[in-house]
């Protein structure tokens, strides 16, 4: 019976070391689609990146869907991938149709396959990057017991995801994946398209809200996204000013929940 109590423990280690070395295995993969995204536009030219592209997100999703695994069951996984993928297809579609909320815009064909309008990549997106802005909620707002602990956990998680596309919507304009109708005031996008990230973000992780994240393995993630894309597009792709600003709006995010995460620790 001693021997038999005493293996239950060990099985549990390597159940949660095989599962943890598979999320570094894809976080892996998922890195050396970042680095081949530029070696590719150099040696084959610009009409690589959608593909590129395409694949990272790809990868980031599976990298976020399988932190999330290491603390959630799969129904939990399921469900977010149920309420976020069709709602955030939506809103984009009613977005592309109508300008509400993120203003008039449109796809254009770099990016397929499309349904209405809206690449079904699209929505993936959102699903790969909205567990990254929880975790930063998480180390900043742990609690979300009551409508105004939760709905503060909710406005943060906003922010930190819109926070990452002042790195994004002008990277992928520039590379002709969507268009504006009209020219904004942030580098050419129009300031209403990161009022209506907020919105959905907010919104969507108020519908959601998530509980007991490994958020440590999800800061990583919105850590790698936010240096990565700083050198990016400062040094490789001649955007210094979305670089700057994305650098100080994710940067700020990330590094206070690191050092709410440090003040954590010390204080055991």
């Amino acid at each position: 019976m001693r021997t038999s109590e005493g293996a239950l423990p060990s099985r549990r280690l390597v159940r949660q070391w095989q599962s943890i070395r598979w999320w570094m295995a894809l976080l892996t993969v998922w890195l050396l689609v970042w680095i081949a995204t530029p070696l590719a536009g150099w040696t084959w030219g610009d009409e690589t990146f959608p593909l590129l592209a395409s694949l990272g997100v790809l990868t980031q999703t599976a990298v976020s869907l399988a932190a999330l695994a290491q603390a959630w069951p799969m129904w939990r996984i399921l469900r977010v991938a149920a309420i976020v993928l069709p709602g955030t297809w939506s809103v984009e579609a009613v977005g592309a149709a109508t300008g509400v909320p993120f203003g008039h815009y449109d796809y254009t064909d770099a990016l397929w396959p499309r349904l209405l309008g809206v690449p079904l990549l699209i929505p993936l997106a959102w699903l790969m990057m909205l567990p990254p802005a929880w975790a930063v909620a998480t180390a900043l707002q742990p609690a979300t017991t009551g409508w105004r602990a939760r709905a503060r956990y909710a406005a943060i998680s906003g922010v930190t995801f819109t926070a990452w596309d002042f790195y994004l919507d002008p990277q992928m304009v520039a590379r002709g994946l969507w268009v504006w109708e009209q020219q904004g005031g942030y580098f050419g996008i129009p300031w209403v398209n990161f009022a209506g990230w907020w919105v959905v973000a907010t919104a969507l992780t108020w519908l959601i809200n998530p509980t007991n994240l490994p958020h440590r393995l999800l800061l990583v993630i919105y850590t790698l996204v936010w240096l990565f894309q700083a050198v990016g597009l400062g040094l490789l792709w001649d955007q210094p000013g979305p670089a700057l600003v994305g650098l100080g709006s994710m940067g700020a995010w990330g590094l206070a929940a690191w050092w709410r995460e440090w003040q954590a620790w010390r204080g055991r």
